[in-house]
């Protein structure tokens, strides 16, 4: 009989990928609801030996044995050593295999797409910003974020078979159980996260950008383990995570973190939403943004007036660049939208008792003077007992704070976190 070295590899591959396909996939089984529940442990906590395992599953060490040498034989585990002790007989400790899958994540924004992929443990292993994409309410654009993320993941070296989910993040509302974006789903509320599973052929989780990146900051960014956390998005718009006892807070419909469109404000001034008052009218992006048109067309002075002067105009973007450049007007602008964020969290944290407030967002970025009017207000209003409680902190991830939430929401999905 004639032997193909290289067909009996592919078909043990295929085996092998069978083999894992079916085991997380799995709902029912008990031994598959054991074995995704010692991942789960160890995704928390990094490592284990079979006793302290064994304690927090509530089975037998025969089984939980069984069990991780499965794994291991699997791929998903690997044996970390010997355990350090104080005497005896030293255990040995097992944590997860990085290289047993791997995750895609984007964000798509109207114009651009930030990628990234991590491996198993949730380390990011590649990475691409502002990739050029234009997102519109059409199937087409759907498949286009598909071939995309096909790309992108034939462009990393690793092979289609390894990747066992992804993530797609968007802007605008979103609600992940039934795939619709207020913004892209069109009229017919096409479900965008079946398009993307058709397409790609494996788990596709559909996201609000602001709750992907607060679940990122949460897994592996600022939260630093803390389980009780509030992510606001400070970009064009206003949005925020909502992280209670380890999990994101969804509500009835699946929109719930609309943080920007608080009535808080008398302004008259209407929203993108349509309705008037909205907290994003002030405390925004878009709301700098208009607050130094206004005072560039009313003659005060910037390093932005030339510009304004040419074209009639000057971008979000260089009104950031001016406040790193320590422009006066436009550091007063954005002392103004932080005094009123300010507030208003103040309002969160007398409502949420949160551990930490992260800051995220083009406008967060490392903004120093919006962060010192923010919790220049904290102190003004909120409770002082409640308050002290909260730290007050800026993204760790930045721009990858919402491809990474994605790409770990998908594993989250997989693994039924």
């Amino acid at each position: 009989m004639y032997f193909c070295k290289r067909c009996s590899k592919i078909s043990r591959i295929f085996i092998f990928n069978a083999m894992r396909e079916n085991f997380l996939r799995q709902k029912n089984d008990k031994n598959a609801v054991l074995k995704k529940h010692i991942i789960r442990l160890c995704i928390d906590k990094g490592s284990y030996n079979i006793a302290d395992l064994s304690h927090l599953l509530g089975t037998s060490v025969p089984t939980v044995t069984k069990l991780v040498m499965a794994l291991i034989d699997e791929g998903f585990l690997v044996d970390l050593g010997k355990q350090d002790t104080s005497g005896g007989r030293r255990p040995s400790i097992y944590g997860l295999n990085p290289e047993a899958g791997f995750f895609i994540g984007v964000r798509i924004g109207r114009r651009h797409a930030n990628i990234c992929i991590t491996d198993f443990k949730g380390e990011i292993v590649a990475f691409e910003d502002e990739i050029p994409f234009t997102m519109e309410p059409k199937v087409e654009a759907v498949h286009r974020v598909a071939e995309q993320l096909r790309h992108f993941v034939l462009s990393s070296g690793i092979p289609w078979r390894d990747l066992l989910g992804g993530g797609v993040s968007f802007t605008g509302r979103v609600n992940p159980f039934t795939g619709y974006s207020n913004l892209f789903s069109g009229p017919d509320q096409t479900d965008l996260g079946r398009i993307l599973e058709e397409d790609l052929g494996i788990p596709v989780v559909i996201e609000n950008d602001s709750r992907a990146m607060t679940y990122g900051e949460y897994v592996c960014g600022s939260a630093g383990g803390k389980e009780n956390m509030l992510f606001v998005n400070v970009n064009w718009g206003l949005g925020m995570g909502i992280i209670v006892n380890g999990h994101l807070y969804y509500g009835k419909s699946g929109y719930s973190g609309e943080f920007g469109h608080f009535p808080m404000l008398d302004n008259d001034k209407i929203c993108s939403c349509g309705k008037v008052g909205c907290l994003e009218t002030g405390a925004s992006g878009s709301a700098l943004h208009r607050m130094v048109l206004e005072r560039l067309e009313a003659g005060r002075a910037s390093s932005l007036t030339t510009e304004y002067r040419k074209r009639g105009t000057v971008s979000l973007e260089e009104i950031l660049r001016a406040v790193g450049e320590e422009d006066v007007l436009a550091i007063q602008c954005v002392e103004e939208v932080g005094a009123l964020l300010g507030r208003a969290i103040s309002g969160l944290i007398n409502v949420f008792n949160p551990e930490i407030v992260v800051l995220g967002g083009k406008v967060a970025k490392n903004n120093e003077y919006l962060m010192l009017s923010i919790n220049s207000s904290i102190r003004k209003y909120a409770q002082n007992f409640v308050a002290k409680d909260t730290t007050i902190v800026f993204s760790e991830l930045g721009r990858k704070a919402a491809p990474v939430g994605a790409a770990l929401l998908s594993r989250a999905l997989i693994l039924g976190i």
